[in-house]
């Protein structure tokens, strides 16, 4: 036994490992996300959520990024799902079951194997059938039982590395779920940021469009009595009612939605749509209530290939490809197994323990010769299959510098169109006071006093989508750049 250790440790000391060191590709060198030069801050516009934002250069967005948005309501949400969450529990399953795999491989290649087996026989010997009837002339013998207990050593030599090389595969495909782990947390807090905006600017645009209703019905009995009354023509009246219609038909679409985002909302939390409002707060959730986060990190593009989790997960699939190709260099080499056991062998069970009076050492060496081209051809397939892996990473980091640049352009110009919108509100509802004013006093008549409020009310519905845009857009911005839950 000590003769197999002093072999197999020397052996290790020579062996080396064939195949490709795994090194991080530099697949992109620009500087900046967009074309054209972007602005360090956006513009401003008054009403809530029309603040100006800020891009602040930094090496790391930050954790908990949805707290930036200040709603106590939004965190509870975001942490139930993180807690909650099945797509979570998945992805923590699947890391740990990974984590196994590795702590096997590695058991099963670093270390020698060693088995110990206990047995009993029962058995009879035949001299004349071993070649031995003149020896014993003829006597027989009687049955026995005999016991035995044996200790066994294996270990295969490393000597070209194609178990490190494997044992690096399992790593990298350990370090591949832990991304995927990161991916998914980040994926569930951004939906249900994204969810619960949604529900917020949904259940303000019902609120708004259930007004405008009120107001154009009452224009409508207005211009059926001035019909009646001759005062306009059967096509004004006709025009009335179409419109009426049509922003009544726009009630069902809305409830609809917003009810699918609260179900979706609740899968999101690990619950039932039917246990949605006993969970949470959602009814005390207004967009106003949301805070604008003003000072938005940026990195650089090189620094978004280190910390979006998609990105490390597509490294760690190229790593575990590159690790898969040292495997099959390696099986291209000699193999040595060095083997081992001793064993004691008694007839009775009481002198099992006096000591060892059976036991072997050995070496096998095994040199691949013919298998009709197949371990070239799975060198081969290892290398192709390491190609494919480096293009979906490559195509993962374009992707994700895709999506910052797309966010960054969103924003700029959600604050433009808030910033048009929230100035058309504005003048739309200071043209509706004087309009009030003048009603009052006799100047004009109700329906060109309804006609004004209902322009406020539009050009609100309007702003409000705005608003809501800014702001599932700054949560986009926030999972681009792979900021961390």
């Amino acid at each position: 036994m000590h003769r197999l250790a002093a072999c197999g440790a020397s052996a290790a000391l020579c062996a080396c490992t064939v195949g490709p060191d795994f090194h991080r590709p530099d697949v992109t060198s620009v500087s900046s996300y967009t074309a054209a030069p972007l602005a360090a801050s956006t513009v401003a516009s008054d009403g809530p959520g029309g603040a100006a934002q800020h891009f602040v250069p930094t090496e790391l967005p930050g954790d908990g990024w949805w707290r930036a948005f200040g709603s106590p309501v939004l965190d509870a949400l975001v942490q139930q799902a993180l807690d909650d969450s099945p797509t979570l529990a998945q992805a923590r399953a699947t890391l740990d079951e990974a984590q196994q795999d590795y702590r096997a491989q590695a058991g099963g290649t670093l270390w020698p194997q060693v088995d110990a087996s206990l047995s009993t026989t029962r058995e009879k010997i035949d001299p004349e059938a071993l070649g031995f009837g003149q020896l014993t002339q003829g006597r027989s013998f009687a049955p026995f039982t005999l016991y035995s207990a044996q200790v066994t050593v294996s270990y295969t030599l490393d000597l070209f590395g194609a178990n490190r090389r494997a044992l690096e595969a399992v790593a990298a495909q350990v370090d591949y779920q832990q991304y995927e782990l990161d991916a998914a947390r980040l994926t569930v807090a951004g939906n249900v940021v994204t969810a619960t905006i949604r529900h917020a600017s949904l259940a303000r645009q019902l609120a708004l469009t259930q007004a405008l209703l009120a107001n154009q019905t009452q224009q409508l009995d207005i211009a059926e009595h001035r019909y009646r009354a001759g005062g306009i023509s059967e096509v004004d009246l006709l025009s009335q009612r179409t419109l009426v219609q049509q922003t009544r038909a726009t009630l069902p679409p809305l409830r609809t939605q917003l009810a699918q985002t609260d179900h979706q909302l609740a899968i999101y939390l690990g619950r039932a749509p039917a246990q949605l409002s006993a969970t949470h707060e959602l009814a005390a959730l207004d967009l106003d209530t949301l805070v604008l986060p003003v000072d938005l990190p940026l990195t650089l593009p090189s620094t978004l290939a280190r910390q979006r989790p998609d990105i490390r997960a597509s490294e760690a699939l190229l790593h575990q490809a590159s690790a898969n190709i040292g495997v099959a260099t390696a099986n291209l080499y000699p193999r040595i197994t060095l083997s081992g056991s001793a064993a004691t062998e008694r007839v009775n069970v009481s002198d099992l323990l006096t000591g060892f009076n059976v036991w072997n050492i050995g070496a096998g060496l095994t040199q691949p010769l013919f298998h009709g081209g197949e371990l070239l051809a799975r060198k081969r397939s290892s290398e192709a299959a390491w190609q494919a892996a480096l293009a979906v990473y490559k195509q993962t980091v374009l992707q994700g510098l895709q999506q910052v640049a797309d966010a960054l352009r969103a924003l700029d110009q959600d604050a433009l169109a808030l910033q048009a919108l929230d100035a058309a509100q504005r003048s739309a509802q200071r043209s509706a006071t004087i309009a009030s004013q003048r009603y009052q006093a006799g100047g004009i008549s109700q329906l060109t006093l309804l006609d004004t409020q209902r322009q406020a009310l539009q050009t609100g519905l309007d702003r409000t989508k705005a608003a809501a845009q800014r702001y599932a857009d700054t949560a986009a911005l926030y999972q681009a750049l792979g900021a961390r839950p």
